[in-house]
C-alpha cells in the first residue's frame, strides 16, 4: 500500500481541477444512475450505489440531486440507458492504466479512449491486459486523527487494513462490499472521515521520472476530459520532489 498517499493527492487534484469545470457532478450522478438501475435503490443492500452517494456527498452534492438519479436509474424516471465499460491500456513509463467509462455508444468510446492513449504515447491494450495488477478496495481517508483510536475502531468495524501515510494522513481499507458497513460504524463513533471512495488500488507501482510524469498526466487529463469517462486508474509513481515539479 505504500505510496497511496502521492497517489491519490494526485488524484484528488484531478477531482478539484474536475469540479471546477463542473464535470464531476455530471459523472457523479451518471455512476448514481448507473448503480441504481443495476443493484436496486436501496444503498444499504447496494454497496455500489453505497459508494457512489458517499462520493456525492463528499462532492456537496445535495441529497435532492442524489435521490433524482436514483430514481431515474431504477425506473422511476425517465433517462438514457447507459452501460459500464471498463478498458485497460499501458500508459508512458510502462504504467498500468484502466479507465472506466459509462456510455450509451461503445463505438464512439472506444475511439475517443484509444485516441488519448496514442497521443500520450501509450496504447490500448486487450480485456485482462493489467486488471490483475489491481484490487477493488474501499478507502476512507482521514487527514487528522488519533492512529490508535482509528485503528482500533477500523478493524473492530472489519477494515483490511490501516495506514498511516508519510504526511500523518491516515486510510482504512475494506473490501469494498463491507464499505458501507464500516464508514457508517467509523462515522458512528465521531471519526469524520475526508474523503471516502470504492476505487482500484494498485498492487505493484511504476516509477516514473521528469520524462514519463508529464506524459502520464497528459494521458490523465485527456481521458478525464472525455464526456463518458467515470474514473482514471493507474499504478504510475511520482515523487514529492517531482510533483513539486510539475
Amino acid at each position: 500500500m505504500a505510496g497511496h498517499s502521492k497517489w491519490a493527492n494526485i488524484k484528488h487534484r484531478k477531482a478539484a481541477q474536475d469540479a471546477k469545470r463542473g464535470k464531476i457532478f455530471t459523472k457523479l450522478i451518471r455512476e448514481l444512475t448507473t448503480a441504481a438501475r443495476e443493484g436496486g435503490s436501496d444503498a444499504a443492500a447496494n454497496p455500489r450505489l453505497r459508494a457512489a452517494v458517499d462520493k456525492a456527498l463528499s462532492n456537496n452534492m445535495t441529497r435532492d440531486t442524489i435521490d433524482r438519479a436514483v430514481k431515474r436509474g431504477a425506473g422511476e424516471l425517465d433517462g438514457q440507458q447507459l452501460e459500464t465499460v471498463v478498458y485497460e491500456g499501458y500508459g508512458p513509463g510502462g504504467t498500468a492504466v484502466m479507465v472506466e467509462c459509462m456510455t450509451d455508444n461503445r463505438n464512439r468510446t472506444v475511439s475517443e479512449v484509444r485516441h488519448a492513449f496514442s497521443k500520450s504515447g501509450g496504447n490500448l491494450g486487450t480485456d485482462g491486459s493489467v486488471a490483475y495488477l489491481f484490487e477493488k478496495k474501499g478507502v476512507i481517508s482521514y487527514g487528522e486523527a488519533d492512529e490508535e483510536t482509528l485503528m482500533e475502531a477500523a478493524l473492530e468495524a472489519g477494515a483490511d487494513d490501516v495506514v498511516v501515510n508519510d504526511d500523518n494522513s491516515i486510510d482504512v481499507y475494506t473490501q469494498w462490499e463491507e464499505f458501507g458497513s464500516v464508514k457508517d460504524a467509523l462515522d458512528a463513533g465521531g471519526l469524520v472521515s475526508d474523503n471516502a471512495e470504492v476505487t482500484m488500488i494498485p498492487s505493484t507501482k511504476a516509477e516514473l521520472d521528469e520524462e514519463t510524469a508529464p506524459k502520464l498526466l497528459r494521458l490523465i487529463d485527456m481521458l478525464e476530459d472525455l464526456d463518458d469517462v467515470q474514473e482514471v486508474y493507474h499504478n504510475g509513481d511520482i515523487s514529492d520532489e517531482l510533483a513539486e515539479l510539475l
